[in-house]
Formats: C-alpha cells, structure tokens, sequence
C-alpha cells in the first residue's frame, strides 16, 4: 500500500494510449456527434423552445386530426371489403374534447380449417429458417420469434377458444390511442436525445415535423390493414399487437432519428457567436441578480 501511495504521489500517470488504438493498431477517434454535443445556455433555450412550439401546434391540431382520422377511416371503409363500421369514442381531458374514431368488428374465432393451415405454415416456416444462411443471423432470430408468438396463439385458441378477452374493436381504439400518445411525445424524446446535438433550429424543427406528419399519415393505414386481417379471425391478433403495432411506430421514430443524425453539424463560422450569446446570457443574469437584491434589501432610515 505504501508503494502504491509512493508511486502515485510522483508525477501523474497519463492514460495507456494502447487503450485508445483498434485491434489493428488504428487510432480510435471520438465519435463526431460526441465531439458536437454542447448544452450551452443557447442550446437549451433552443430545444425548449422547439419542444413547447411543436408540443402546441400539436395539442391545437389534434381535435382537427382526428376528424382528419374518421374521414380516413370511412374513406376506406368505402374502397376495402371491410365488414366494419366507424365509431367515436369520447375523451374529455381538462381543457382538450377529443372524438377518437375506431373501426367496430365483430370477433370471429378461427374455426378448424383456418387454425390447421395457420399451424401447418408456421411450422414450415419455422422450418424454413434453419435453411437461412449464417450470415443473416438477425433475420433468422427475428422471423422465429415472430412465428414463436403466432405458435403461443394457436396454442391458446386450441386450448381455451372462448376465453380469449380481447376484441378487435377495442384493440383498434386502443391502437389509435397509443399511436396518438407517442406521437404527442415525440418532441420531448427529440428534446433529450436530437436538440442536445449542434445541428441548428430549423434542422431540429424539421426533423420534428417529418417525424410526426409521417406517423399521422401511417395511423389510419396501419388500422386499415390491420382490420382487414382480423375481420378474418382473432387469431392473429397477438402477433399483430407485439410485433406490427406499437413497435412498428417506434421504428419509424428510430429510423427518422438515425437519418437526422446523418445530417451535417452546424459550420464552424456558424458557432463563432455562440462565446458571445454565452457572455451576454452570464451578464443578463448578474444584473437581473443585482436588480432583485437591489429591491429586496431594505433601505436605511439614519
């Protein structure tokens, strides 16, 4: 210990710069958008900004969406061989009235038919997938846990057919309503994950608006196609919930952000103002400092 204690106390221990260099001896260089994450008082004041602007235009165009949603909705209801109708479900929040729209279906159980070829062609393609090559091991481990979640159903509805609680109509509402909760929290995960990186305000603004008038358009799509999968038979609903619902909407959100993270930092020339916005946001807060003592210290009366 006391070797230890000598040989720390002598001149400092600089890092191992083998720490630093690739299995091939190549230097390993700071990744860029580590090199432009910067949290100046500029930086925040702009990411709040672009949060609390998109977080408004989207809580004042939501009523309007969603009648934008049932017009959709209805539209395809009169292109598709749907047998469904159009409902509205009621929400009234503190100061928002929301109609969410959803599509009402009867449930249909698989009957024998339908539950043995749904079963013969899952297990074919689970067979299939010791035939993929090696290589494209992700796709393999994907595609199994996509049939293992169908093979769970098909298990259910022999086992226990009339217990399954769930109904396509209640699992439509509930889509539409988690897609419109994601969607309203869109800004505030760009906020702690995209704005803290220098890639200016109107990049930030557009990404932001790409992302959430992308999945305002997929919505009622993806309820489309979904009906018309379950107009068939419930049984499909499990593998359309874990794997082509919610996560299909959280996909799109990552691949929109990789691709803004491709995106070109700022310019140099750019951030030049950026030590003097810092100094005049450090010299507006002494003042405003002095300003309140000023008016909260007594004054004398000798």
């Amino acid at each position: 210990m006391r070797a230890s204690f000598a040989h720390n106390s002598g001149k400092p221990v600089l890092p191992d710069p083998v720490q630093f260099r690739g299995h091939r001896g190549g230097v390993i260089s700071m990744h860029r958008a580590l090199t432009h994450f910067r949290l100046g008082p500029m930086n925040v004041t702009t990411s709040i900004s672009v949060f609390l602007l998109f977080s408004y235009i989207w809580i004042v165009a939501l009523p309007w969406l969603c009648w934008l949603w049932s017009r959709a909705l209805t539209a395809g209801l009169a292109v598709l061989p749907l047998n469904a109708r159009m409902e509205v479900s009621d929400h009234n929040l503190r100061l928002l009235r929301l109609r969410i729209p959803y599509l009402r279906m009867e449930p249909v159980l698989p009957d024998l038919q339908t539950w043995s070829l749904t079963c013969a062609v899952t297990l074919l393609l689970f067979a299939g997938t010791f035939f993929i090559s090696k290589k494209l091991m992700p796709v393999i481990y994907l595609s199994r846990g996509i049939l293992l979640i169908q093979a769970s159903s098909l298990i259910y509805f022999a086992m226990w057919p009339t217990r399954f609680p769930h109904t396509p109509e209640s699992y439509m509402e509930a889509l539409i309503t988690a897609g419109i909760g994601l969607i309203s929290v869109i800004p505030l995960v760009f906020g702690f994950t995209y704005y803290i990186f220098d890639f200016g305000l109107l990049r930030k603004a557009a990404l932001t608006a790409m992302t959430m008038l992308h999945l305002t358009v997929f919505l009622p799509f993806q309820v489309l196609v979904q009906a018309m999968v379950l107009q068939k038979t419930v049984l499909f609903m499990p593998v359309l919930y874990i794997v082509f619902g919610m996560p299909v909407q959280v996909l799109i959100i990552i691949a929109f952000y990789s691709w803004g993270m491709t995106w070109s930092f700022r310019r140099t020339g750019m951030r030049e103002s950026e030590p003097r916005l810092t100094a005049l946001w450090a010299w507006s807060r002494r003042c405003v400092r002095r300003l309140g003592n000023a008016v909260l210290q007594p004054t004398s009366l000798g």
